[in-house]
């Protein structure tokens, strides 16, 4: 019956011809003045000794920093535990819950690792010079704590349904844990806030926007300006869209199917091609791990001196990696355990492989190929600077590099779905029909943004996500000391053996 519903929709979009989508022009009339209010709000900067950052990024590395120091630096000492819960050491078939450890990292990361790790950081190294990764690798690994707090929040909180299946996230413990704080007046309305805000923005950010980029790299491998596609961003939105729908009938463990094999194969395919192209340069590697080093603190790429390239790299991993803005803790909910700190070392491993690893490997491809300080002025950046960085050494690698880019932007999507999902299903309640209404809405919109260019919605839905961000990590502030007091207990039940390792015994 769901297939069916589905199948009814896709048809209808199939059946439309372009132009009976040329809308877009005046949605965005309509839009902008209320996407540019809301983005100069949430955007707003302030400037610091010459150089100017958005107020939201301050807010959420200053939130790192505090749960970094807050949790005893467990993003440096909890590798080794995170490690052996991904490889299943402690894992309990029994427990309630719906998805493995991995596959709920694989979920997470499929929402974070995408086109910002290809275009963004080419962007930060072209206007910032190498010292920005410096930065960037800083705002990782404190970014690691945030998403620790977030995913025991999220499994503490985490709402069992009747049927088995799990909901959990921000709005949860916004909801419940305010109520346990004496905040019970304040935790239902921003619960609300937040999943409303997680819905609007995940047909932006984490759909139209990534259908959109997963079209042009496909017209580029298709041809470019002579591909038969050009101007048939229906027909692809089509075909995504309905292969979209095919996996998230399916709900988180459809999605988790798919993003725990899928995650690995992209991951793996640019690590090693990134790794190649470093080692056939590797007369330059010296030069360039220096130049990260050297350039963080003393900068000769920009004007902004060393707090500027330093705010640079802050924001693309902040961008990057999303620690503080909550999504990641609605997939790690679903997963089976019954210690919520367990999630909370697995969940930290995600800004280390999105930000720390992949967005550090594609710094050192374009710092020992194709970097020149010069290039400042020269306006190549984004993915444009990345596939000359790979052609430079492999001239075979535009291809697939906008292969995985493809990749990268449907598991996001994938993600996303879920994300908004959980925050439709939390505002109208736990319901088939619920759930089958906005998963038909969003391949609906995964087609459009093949079809149409709405700027102001994907504005209006960028700057909604940050802005959840804000509720998100005052939540977590408030629940600061029950999560810590969750990780003592964790931690000394391992110390006693109370929770058992499967490989060692």
């Amino acid at each position: 019956m769901n297939s069916n519903r589905l199948i009814i929709f896709f048809a209808l979009i199939f059946s439309f011809p372009a132009s009976a989508f040329e809308i877009d022009s005046s949605i965005n009339t309509a839009i902008e003045p209320l996407a540019q209010t809301l983005s100069s709000f949430i955007f707003f900067e302030v400037f610091i000794f010459g150089a100017s950052m958005p107020l939201i990024v301050i807010w959420l590395i200053a939130a790192a920093i505090f749960f970094t120091f807050y949790l005893n630096f467990l993003n440096l000492t909890g590798f080794k535990h995170a490690f052996q819960l991904i490889r299943g050491d402690y894992a309990d078939p029994k427990n309630e819950g719906e998805l493995t450890h991995f596959q709920a990292l694989s979920t997470a990361v499929s929402g974070t690792v995408g086109i910002g790790n290809i275009a963004g950081v080419a962007i930060v190294i072209s206007i910032g010079g190498p010292g920005a990764t410096f930065w960037l690798i800083v705002a990782g690994l404190l970014g690691m704590s945030t998403k620790f707090a977030e995913c025991v929040a999220g499994v503490m909180y985490r709402q069992v349904n009747l049927d088995g299946s799990i909901s959990g996230g921000p709005m949860y413990y916004l909801e419940e844990g305010l109520r346990q704080r004496n905040l019970a007046w304040l935790g239902r309305p921003m619960g609300i806030f937040y999943a409303t805000s997680i819905v609007v923005g995940c047909l932006g950010i984490g759909n139209m926007f990534q259908s959109n980029q997963a079209f042009q790299q496909f017209i580029f491998i298709t041809g470019g300006d002579e591909s038969f596609f050009i101007d048939k961003g229906w027909i692809f939105g089509f075909l995504l869209a309905a292969i979209v729908g095919i996996v998230i009938i399916g709900g988180i463990k459809g999605i988790a199917r798919v993003t725990s094999k899928l995650v690995p194969f992209m991951t793996l395919t640019y690590v090693i091609g990134a790794i190649l192209v470093i080692i056939l340069n590797s007369n330059k590697v010296v030069w360039a791990i220096t130049s990260i080093f050297t350039e963080a603190f003393n900068p000769t790429a920009m004007s902004g001196g060393i707090l500027g390239v330093m705010i640079l790299g802050f924001q693309r991993a902040t961008f990057s990696n999303e620690a503080g803005i909550g999504s990641a803790a609605i997939a790690h909910a679903t997963v089976k355990t019954k210690e919520p700190v367990s999630e909370g070392y697995v969940g930290l491993m995600e800004p280390f492989i999105d930000t720390v690893i992949i967005c550090t490997l594609t710094a050192l491809v374009i710092l020992t190929t194709v970097y020149d300080p010069e290039m400042a002025n020269t306006g190549i950046q984004g993915i444009t600077l990345t596939s000359s960085a790979f052609s430079s050494t492999l001239s075979w690698s535009v291809v697939p590099l906008s292969f995985i880019a493809i990749l990268f932007a449907f598991s996001t999507t994938l993600s996303w779905s879920y994300y908004g999902l959980k925050g439709w299903t939390y505002i109208v309640g736990e319901s088939r029909s619920a759930e089958n209404i906005f998963k038909i809405f969003f391949c609906i919109f995964v087609a459009l943004g093949c079809m149409i260019n709405l700027e102001s919605v994907l504005k209006f839905s960028d700057a909604l996500v940050f802005l959840i961000a804000i509720p998100n990590i005052f939540g977590l502030y408030v629940l600061a000391p029950l999560i810590k007091k969750e990780m003592h207990k964790y931690q000394m039940k391992l110390k006693q053996g109370l929770i058992i390792n499967n490989r060692e015994s």
